[in-house]
């Protein structure tokens, strides 16, 4: 939620034009995958049909063209919501669905409760949504959530999703080539997914997907695009400093930068935020500090955000931020005029980006 805008931006820069939702062939399924750096998921429209009752309902389900993406016996999850219909009972119309597919494949195929659990062959998430009689059904060609680039396995305390990251980097318009620092980098997120932007690496060159466990899967057409996606290494580097008081912290985000390709682009070093040294002006602040979570008496955060202000005009003049908090007032106590970009959500909190003027 609020990563809209950008995610429709970023479709738009694909050639994807269209919002949230767009035509295309399997390659460009492949491509958005691959590429999107704010959306979570990319869903395929199998169809949609108009049922009132259960029999009508499986029957036409059945009509839909299962085998296209799904083999007899492939292990499926469903995630099946019902508003203002007649159907409204989730759980009967999942498995009336799963008979459908059985149908249609003939042959029943498992139904899995979490379609990410580990396992040999991972399930195949399937949406079905109920509205006004009417159900859309959708089948996800993303598997694990896209926020999930395959590079994060070390996590500082509350990490911050990748896509918000991104996000982040985004919307305080860094221009991926001057300076960038986060003072607070916890497990490296932010950091890393500039120095893949400054790179022009996709977001999703280093997992699976699930679109690649459908039958029609084009291996050869994946790869062309695959060696497109490292990125320029050859593109200018600018200075990407990362910084945390807690040594474990900084720790985990080498290991994760070091699995994502760039940890030769990154500066790492444990320090508390009153003794980072930023380079000579223009550069960007892209932050997550904390919400106070780990800092028990909100005082203690009015103390940091007064630190971070007096750092930002003391040691920073000339210098962009971009803020992500949990609390908006808080940003009295950093005595710096701001415009909120985004609202969205991060471990369950409504947060915004402030970015200072």
């Amino acid at each position: 939620p609020g990563l809209e805008t950008l995610a429709s931006k970023e479709l738009q820069g694909l050639g994807l034009a269209g919002g949230l939702s767009f035509q295309g062939s399997l390659r460009d399924v492949y491509l958005a995958n691959l590429r999107l750096g704010c959306a979570e998921r990319v869903l395929l429209r199998l169809g949609s049909l108009r049922a009132s009752v259960f029999p009508e309902f499986r029957r036409k389900a059945a009509k839909l063209p299962w085998e296209r993406f799904l083999r007899p016996g492939r292990p499926i999850a469903l995630r099946v919501s019902c508003l203002r219909s007649r159907l409204y009972h989730e759980s009967a119309v999942a498995e009336r669905l799963a008979g459908a597919v059985e149908d249609r494949l003939k042959r029943p195929s498992p139904v899995k409760k979490q379609s990410e659990e580990t396992s040999p062959e991972p399930a195949q998430l399937i949406f079905a949504r109920f509205e006004d009689d009417v159900c859309t059904i959708s089948m996800d060609s993303s598997g694990e959530p896209l926020h999930r680039r395959g590079w994060r396995l070390a996590t500082a305390k509350a990490p911050l999703k990748e896509s918000l990251a991104f996000a982040m980097l985004k919307a305080s318009g860094w221009d991926a080539a001057s300076p960038l620092l986060d003072p607070f980098c916890g497990s490296g997120t932010i950091v890393i997914e500039a120095a893949l932007l400054a790179q022009k690496a996709a977001p999703g060159r280093s997992r699976r997907f699930a679109f690649m466990d459908w039958p029609g899967f084009d291996a050869g057409l994946w790869a062309g695009l695959l060696a497109q996606a490292a990125g320029d290494a050859g593109r200018p580097k600018p200075r990407i400093l990362a910084s945390d008081r807690d040594a474990g912290a900084v720790r985990a985000a080498q290991a994760n930068a070091e699995r994502a390709g760039v940890s030769e682009l990154i500066e790492f070093s444990c320090k508390a935020l009153s003794a980072v040294e930023p380079p000579p002006a223009p550069g960007w602040i892209v932050t997550n500090p904390p919400y106070g979570v780990r800092l028990k008496e909100s005082g203690d955060l009015r103390d940091l955000y007064a630190r971070f202000g007096q750092v930002l005009r003391e040691k920073c003049p000339g210098w962009h931020a971009a803020v992500l908090c949990g609390d908006l007032r808080l940003m009295r106590s950093a005595a710096l005029s701001y415009k909120t970009e985004l609202l969205s959500m991060s471990g369950g909190l409504k947060v915004s980006l402030a970015v200072v003027r």
